[in-house]
């Protein structure tokens, strides 16, 4: 069989790819624990839900506008207007099945085959991957002196003739981490000087914690949205815990807008008016549902840290916001159990039955993240297994489920 090189040499997703595994474990009746998805418990908003039934009751459910419906650009036009203090017209925006599939429509628009586009480490797993399946070329950047945040020095060493753009998570995933306001706005800065597009993913940026805000690269710009190439990208599947329902947004140029629509037009069409309708009533909803998932979840992170500070020999940043940690278990990659982070989290999910996602997927390896998306009791049980199968000091008998198991293994 012949199939393209490109297409053959791009995994799949690791974190799509362990939960498959996990469901899989729990239809066979194992009790699974899953920190790796990036997925909150809460229920989807009632508004969203109300919006998407009215509009699959009235029975028109057909084809929209490539870009988006208009009533949802308009309710994005007065998001941009309040959270970002930007002004934009609903040309500078496209909807797209997740933010997902917007970053890489921004990606496709813009990159010719062996163009570059910088990326911090530690990354979102997917970021390397789009930019190798259009044919450019991800350039990493990882920061020196072993911290998640590079020093703008850094960035600005690896920027070339080809360089033709930036990733900006923040806060990030993996490492849950709010980027310092001085180095975005470098980063600003730098990108308008040299006519580098900065694509900042958004999409966890309500979800801080501890009074941080995350500051939009956009207040470090005098350029309007026309001009400027700040590229924004957000949508509601992590602040509002919509994640089955796949809608994301860009905010862009017209002409890049306008492309992108050409493009997703040739791909998917357009985004189900019935999604569509759902982002549009969490967005025009009570507001309250994104405050109280951001405090749970802050809840959780708290939890998550107290418990990985009894870890004997683990690590890790507080993180700043998200719902992810991505704490240092390097002590448990250079011995008998594992040798990498990959093989760390084959061994817990086989000794355990937790699902971690390996450090390697997202340029750290070493590390694991974490989700802290889930309960509570799944996160303390979840890292009690994890210490019992890891830890010399930790006893070395746990039930797991209905089974007493002995560690015979340390």
């Amino acid at each position: 069989m012949s199939l393209s090189q490109v297409a053959s040499s791009i995994p799949a997703s690791p974190t799509i790819a362990l939960n498959e595994e996990a469901r899989l474990l729990r239809e066979k009746g194992e009790p699974v624990i899953h920190l790796g998805i990036g997925e909150p418990k809460n229920k989807t908003p009632i508004t969203a839900i109300l919006s998407s039934a009215a509009k699959l009751a009235s029975g028109d459910v057909k084809y929209v506008p490539t870009d988006g419906t208009p009533s949802l650009k308009k309710a994005i036009v007065r998001y941009s207007e309040e959270n970002y203090d930007r002004v934009v017209a609903p040309q500078n925006i496209i909807v797209s099945d997740g933010a997902k599939q917007s970053l890489f429509n921004i990606l496709f628009t813009l990159c010719n085959p062996q163009d570059e586009v910088i990326v911090i480490a530690p990354y979102w797993v997917s970021y390397p991957e789009m930019i190798k399946m259009i044919g450019a070329i991800p350039v990493i950047v990882t920061p020196e002196d072993g911290s998640f945040v590079p020093g703008f020095n850094e960035i600005e060493r690896v920027v070339g003739s080809y360089t033709k753009a930036i990733i900006v998570n923040s806060p990030n995933n993996p490492s849950g981490l709010i980027y310092p306001e001085d180095l975005i706005s470098k980063i600003v800065d730098l990108c308008e000087r040299k006519g580098i597009y900065m694509i900042c993913d958004d999409i966890y940026h309500k979800l801080v914690f501890d009074g941080k805000v995350a500051v939009p690269a956009c207040k470090y710009t005098q350029k309007d949205v026309e001009n400027s190439k700040v590229i924004l990208v957000n949508g509601v599947a992590k602040l509002y815990g919509m994640t089955g329902f796949r809608v994301g947004w860009v905010i862009a140029p017209k002409k890049l807008v306008e492309i992108m629509t050409n493009v997703q037009s040739q791909t998917t069409t357009c985004v189900s008016p019935v999604m569509q309708a759902a982002a549009e009533g969490a967005l025009t909803g009570m507001q309250s549902i994104v405050e109280s998932l951001r405090l749970s979840i802050q809840n959780n992170r708290d939890v998550l840290m107290q418990e990985l500070h009894s870890f004997t020999d683990v690590q890790c940043v507080k993180p700043q916001g998200t719902f992810y940690a991505l704490p240092d278990f390097k002590a448990y990659c250079r011995n008998s159990v594992a040798k990498n982070s990959v093989e760390l989290c084959q061994f817990l999910l086989k000794k355990a039955l937790v699902v971690t996602v390996p450090g390697k997927e997202f340029g750290m390896e070493g590390h694991l993240r974490l989700s802290y998306a889930g309960t509570v009791k799944e996160l303390i049980e979840g890292i009690e297994r994890m210490k019992w199968a890891l830890d010399p000091n930790a006893p070395s008998e746990i039930y797991i489920g209905d089974r007493k198991l002995v560690r015979d293994w340390l």
